[in-house]
């Protein structure tokens, strides 16, 4: 062990003794401050889990970007870690035990739980996840505190070949599965997605586990090509102007029978229509700023039929399928990994995030 890093491990261990950790706190718009903060305290039914990593979701960046909630906050909601502490009446887990979180859990018996609208229900947009102020998952902090409705039914227990890395796309993955099959990608059927982010590459992928035969596109050749090794037919350059006539080249002239928007830019969802067959399906993913407005032509949908649909967050319903996907490596989640920041560097990290390089693919925070 080098001296450094025996010096950290004695610094952290001084500082959790105190009760003290390190978090990265979202102070205002575009900002982000590494403070020393007090450790969570947890009640009955409550456990505390030290984070091991974090990736960082396009969510954050709107959030702290734009100014979408109120500061202070500490974000991150893709964790996973070893738990530390459980409180009385917690009989799931115990303190050793290797974790991976959801933040969000439905109540299961609501109106929208009935009909498998989970992520409309009231008691799911109540995050049961916080390392300190209002509750908004935590993992840009060295421990987090999962609420008892959590405990039960969020948390998942990580096999001893599963790395902290791996787990912390089993959220991502899952709010992924979600929404390839509210697009009802089908065996044999012509799928385009758009943006070859983390988010839109793991949409690629589902899509083809779901037997679609999945083309890309992004404006950055590193991810196409990573598309393309990642298992992509084709990964077009959308600033070549010739996408539309690339996919219906493709497709007989019609289309392809759904396009996945991985991209929040307003300005593509008509020409995402347009890239879409007669009577096909579009699927929004990343469109959730709360002050962003859509125009497309009308008749895409009231003559030519097209649907647009859209899907935000997880499904409690896949959430064993998308850790197993994860868990049994069916998903090269790995690879999709291309920078790693200690926690004293989120700043850097959420810089690259907002704004990637050439070769950047999933940023994580890890804490040592």
């Amino acid at each position: 062990m080098s001296q450094t890093t025996m010096q950290r491990e004695s610094h952290n261990a001084r500082r959790n003794r105190d009760g003290q950790m390190r978090a990265g706190v979202y102070r205002g718009k575009g900002r982000v401050v590494v403070e020393t903060l007090p450790i969570p305290e947890i009640g009955e039914g409550e456990v505390l889990f030290r984070v091991a990593a974090c990736g960082i979701c396009g969510t954050d960046i709107k959030k702290i970007h734009h100014g979408f909630v109120k500061p202070p906050q500490i974000l991150g909601h893709e964790l996973a870690g070893t738990v530390v502490s459980a409180g009385r009446g917690v009989t799931k887990f115990k303190a050793g035990d290797r974790i991976v979180s959801f933040h969000h859990i439905p109540c299961g018996e609501c109106f929208y739980c009935e009909r498998k609208l989970f992520s409309q229900c009231a008691a799911y947009k109540k995050t049961g996840l916080t390392a300190g102020f209002d509750p908004n998952g935590g993992g840009f902090a060295q421990y987090v505190r999962a609420m008892p409705w959590i405990v039960e039914r969020g948390m998942i227990a990580l096999p001893p070949d599963v790395t902290f890395e791996d787990a912390t796309f089993v959220e991502p993955v899952n709010t992924c599965l979600k929404a390839v099959r509210k697009a009802r990608v089908a065996a044999g059927e012509t799928v385009l997605v758009i943006g070859q982010g983390p988010i839109g590459m793991l949409l690629m992928l589902l899509a083809r586990l779901e037997g679609g035969e999945v083309y890309t596109s992004d404006p950055m050749a590193g991810r196409r090509a990573a598309s393309v090794r990642f298992g992509a037919k084709e990964s077009f350059d959308p600033a070549k102007g010739n996408l539309l006539d690339e996919t219906r080249h493709r497709t007989g002239g019609r289309g392809a029978d759904a396009v996945l928007l991985a991209v929040p830019h307003p300005a593509l969802v008509a020409e995402a229509l347009a890239l879409t067959r007669p009577g096909g399906r579009l699927l929004l993913f990343a469109h959730n700023d709360p002050v962003m407005r859509l125009e497309f032509p009308a008749a895409a949908v009231g003559v030519e039929e097209k649907e647009i649909l859209g899907s935000y967050s997880a499904s409690v319903d896949d959430q064993a399928e998308s850790a197993a996907l994860v868990f049994e490596r069916r998903l090269p989640v790995r690879e999709l990994v291309s920078h790693r920041f200690p926690l004293e560097q989120i700043g850097e990290a959420l810089e690259l995030a907002a704004h990637p390089a050439d070769n950047t693919l999933k940023v994580i925070i890890t804490h040592e």
